[in-house]
């Protein structure tokens, strides 16, 4: 690799289209990961069920949440204030473990990508249909329309310009939040404010419903680390990504926490209960049926952005992995004027749109296994990483461990107490998928010997080649076996 075919490697490079670079700051990364993590999707759907295990508790459940997944967004910005990539995560995990343990991290992730995106299809038909209904439209209007315009809207975005592709998502689910948090506050002081005991005193709160709902509330946080695959877009990304990963994560736990405390506090005023919709139950039983209209316009373009999100975050580590020969060459390539990987969003789009329809009951627990792992493994590539640098320090390697063990009670809640049927069958559909993924490294590894160690070099180099050259390319460009 420090041959001449290596200069003329550096050469070509230098002359190949890339993704648009130094275009997005602070916001458009925050953007990116808040969206992911879809705080609006917490507040609609998933509270209910974290409500189911915690009760009075569930407000609790979130904060444990948060505060677990902090440990791995600790040991995931030891990479991030350290270089920056395109399809990061993919290029951290590498760094610290090892090329093969990279491909499998960015494996798994365009599977977590892939199912969230779905998510965010299914709910925007479902909130779709919801607006059509409070409008007083009462017909039927097949899901699989909502489906195809919210696709095809994703795919025009994300094709066209990542910038317009933040500004939305920014937009929509900053719309969306305000509104929510609007109710919350009619729900607080309709009646004056008062302090729910019943939730602080965490009445007829048991160990192992607290647990369950922790479970729950991990995989709604999940998403954080979005940020990092637009670290080779980004404006002073060392700086910014670290940033947007842990305002993104102790944000949306703390509007979770809030809201938690809001809807179950707001039925314990009436002595009751809700099974589904919370919010807009609420807005009845609080006499401002008026909000059900902009919770659902809310509910929609948050879920578009959702969608959005994911389809940016799964195709730009589909990205560099093709340009490194693990997925065909076309899948690297970036738009002439655009500045996108507009081949990787094709396809990632047809892939999202493909299933929905079975995908749209299933979506959540398919998803957590695909998070778990990717988390798993920067957490123990970080210590690794470090050590290589010289920098490991014990609080480093505590911090790790720490994380592990958090990361161990989501990964036990998802087998114990035991699925009912089909939900059990998902571990071994997800180890199915990962047993494609290894099968196919090995393959690519017999056709093309010593890529694994051309990835391994080109990750060291490309920032180097960045800095020192000036060179406006994707940071992770091909190498020689892939020419």
């Amino acid at each position: 690799m420090t041959t001449s075919a290596g200069t003329r490697d550096v050469s070509a490079m230098q002359k190949m289209h890339g993704l648009r670079t130094n275009v997005l700051g602070f916001p458009a990364l925050f953007a990116q990961s808040v969206a992911l993590i879809s705080p609006t999707m917490t507040a609609v759907l998933i509270i209910p069920l974290a409500f189911a295990s915690a009760g009075q508790g569930t407000w609790l459940a979130y904060a444990f949440g948060t505060v677990m997944l902090l440990f791995v967004v600790f040991c995931l910005n030891q990479f991030a204030k350290r270089s920056s990539f395109a399809g990061s995560m993919y290029a951290y995990t590498a760094k610290g473990l090892g090329p093969s343990a990279g491909v499998f991290s960015g494996w798994t992730l365009i599977w977590a990508y892939y199912f969230i995106a779905v998510a965010g299809l299914c709910g925007f038909a479902v909130f779709c249909a919801q607006l059509l209904s409070a409008l007083g439209y009462h017909g039927s209007v097949h899901p699989i329309i909502f489906f195809a315009i919210s696709a095809a809207a994703c795919w025009l975005v994300a094709y066209k310009d990542i910038r317009v592709s933040s500004i939305l998502t920014l937009v929509f689910e900053a719309a969306s939040v305000a509104c929510i948090t609007a109710l919350a506050f009619v729900i607080l002081f309709k009646h004056g404010f008062k302090v729910d005991t019943k939730q602080l005193k965490l009445s007829g709160v048991d160990v192992r419903g607290m647990g369950l709902a922790v479970v729950a509330c991990i995989f709604s946080l999940v998403g954080f680390e979005s940020a990092t695959t637009l670290g080779g877009e980004a404006k002073n990304p060392r700086r910014n990504v670290p940033r947007a990963v842990i305002a993104s994560l102790i944000i949306t736990g703390l509007f979770m926490v809030f809201m938690a405390y809001v809807e179950v506090g707001g039925t314990n005023n009436y002595g009751g209960s809700w099974t589904s919709g919370p919010l807009i139950y609420l807005a009845e039983l609080y006499g401002v049926s008026f909000f059900k209209i902009p919770i659902c316009i809310g509910a929609m373009v948050s879920f578009f952005s959702l969608s959005l999100s994911c389809l940016n975050g799964g195709s730009r580590i589909m990205y560099p992995m093709a340009r490194h020969g693990i997925f065909s060459g076309h899948l690297g390539r970036a738009h002439a004027t655009n500045r996108t990987p507009h081949v990787a969003v094709t396809l990632y789009i047809a892939m999202i749109f493909a299933l929905p329809a079975f995908l749209m009951i299933f979506t959540n627990p398919l998803t957590a296994f695909g998070f778990l792992v990717a988390y798993y493994l920067i957490t123990v590539a970080a210590p690794v990483y470090l050590k290589k640098l010289g920098e490991l320090r014990p609080g480093n390697v505590v911090l790790a461990s720490i994380a592990v063990l958090c990361l161990l009670v989501p990964t036990i809640g998802s087998f114990y107490p035991t699925p009912a049927w089909p939900v059990n069958l998902f571990p071994y559909i997800y180890l199915g998928y990962m047993a494609v993924g290894g099968t196919w490294l090995f393959i690519v590894n017999r056709r093309r010997p010593g890529i694994l160690a051309d990835i391994e070099a080109d990750l060291e180099r490309a920032p180097e080649l960045i800095a020192e050259e000036g060179v406006e390319i994707e940071e992770s460009a091909p190498q020689p076996a892939m020419a």
